[in-house]
């Protein structure tokens, strides 16, 4: 009985994996990888931070979903009267597309690395596979997806690793990246950068929405508790994955590209590496970013779907979905812009939405009308404030710095 009841508890694991995928998109990469090129190992301690940080907010959506059996966006439609519920969900729109214009471009700047495709092309291929993945969600469940977008973290962990067995870290300049500073301005731009990209709108709305269904057939028989520290060790492993990740991006930079010149977009970290480690290194890298693109753009509008249903009361078609919010991707490849900087703006559009999703989750996981018995303990909110606190300040610093410094 022991041993049927601990394999119910581990099929249980999943939705943060999901979410994970959005912490290693195509923005966490090159943030990551420009600072480490950059600042060697003086950004690491802002990776660990930033990850700790996921986690507390990953577990409060989770936790949301699977006490009330309402998503967060759901609690919000709710709660709005019809004009601000629409305006809210204008702007959340906006941070869906914004989302999407660096995830679907940093798949198309994959798959022309690895076929040379045209660009277009290739976040033409993104969007049509994307649609294919969540079809997988639609028509096996949600423990199908939970699986396929298990095995795109595999894939990319193992591209974005296998550059340190070639160019290893060492330990006391790792060590020494975890106290905390600074050096110069740019690198407080690129903490803000890694900070506010790391706990993103989207993924906290689209967390609550995969635990609602949690005391369903899975859990049948498992009580809330239960469930909820099967939800704590969920969003422990894949948040702390994801975290290895960025922060082997940043290592492996540190390592073998300190100080290289080129390594400002993607395209030339990809050229860098093929000099510095080998072809068969970026090869992996490029896989890897491929499969970041591929799984976090679907992921991403999973989200924006939940959104809308939550928000309108509206669920508009997969196909359309996709074909919407992926215009603006499109648009800016096509006209020429330069695929890297539209991945660093849409980072900073991407962290105006923050407050909107995350001031409310603390709200509402702080309320015992809300929770009854499992509102947060007064430590848990004070943490949630001060994370909350920490990564809108920083945004406001990363708009400052973008645009007024």
């Amino acid at each position: 009985m022991l041993v049927r009841t601990g394999w119910r508890r581990i099929a249980l694991i999943g939705p943060a994996f999901i979410a994970a995928v959005a912490y290693v998109d195509p923005g966490n990469v090159a943030t990551n990888v420009t600072a480490g090129a950059t600042f060697g190992y003086t950004l690491v301690w802002v990776v660990v931070l930033a990850n700790v940080m996921a986690v507390l907010v990953q577990y409060l959506s989770a936790k949301l979903g699977l006490v009330t059996r309402r998503s967060l966006a759901t609690h919000l439609g709710e709660r709005l009267p019809r004009g601000p519920r629409l305006a809210y969900w204008v702007q959340a729109e906006a941070i869906a597309i914004a989302t999407d214009l660096a995830e679907v471009v940093g798949g198309a700047i994959a798959l022309y690395l690895l076929f040379d495709l045209p660009l277009v092309v290739g976040a033409g291929v993104t969007v049509v596979v994307s649609v294919l993945i969540l079809l997988i969600g639609d028509r096996h469940g949600q423990s199908a997806l939970e699986r396929t977008i298990m095995g795109f973290l595999a894939l990319i962990a193992v591209g974005f690793v296998a550059g340190l067995f070639v160019a290893p870290p060492e330990a006391i300049d790792l060590m020494g990246g975890l106290v905390p500073r600074f050096d110069g301005a740019e690198s407080v731009l690129l903490a803000s950068g890694i900070i506010g990209a790391t706990v993103m709108p989207h993924v906290i709305y689209l967390h609550s929405s995969l635990t609602v269904d949690r005391l369903g057939p899975r859990a049948e028989g498992l009580s809330v508790p239960t469930l909820l520290r099967v939800t704590r060790v969920d969003v422990a492993a894949a948040l702390v994955l994801a975290g290895l990740l960025n922060l082997s991006l940043l290592v492996l930079a540190a390592s073998a590209l300190y100080g290289i010149d080129g390594t400002d977009t993607l395209t030339g970290v990809h050229e860098v590496v093929t000099s510095e480690l080998g072809a068969g290194v970026a090869l992996l890298f490029a896989v890897a970013l491929l499969g970041s693109g591929l799984a976090s753009t679907s992921v991403g509008s999973a989200a924006g779907a939940e959104v809308m249903q939550g928000l309108l009361g509206i669920r508009l078609p997969r196909l359309v979905r996709r074909v919407v919010t992926a215009i603006p991707a499109v648009v800016v490849l096509a006209v020429g812009i330069e695929p890297s900087r539209a991945l660093v703006v849409s980072q900073v559009v991407l962290s105006l939405g923050i407050p909107f999703a995350l001031v409310p989750l603390v709200l509402l996981t702080s309320s015992r009308s809300v929770m009854g018995e499992h509102v947060n303990r007064r430590a848990v909110s004070l943490a949630a404030w001060a994370v909350a606190a920490v990564v809108i300040t920083l945004n406001l610093a990363l708009l400052w710095l973008t645009f007024g410094g």
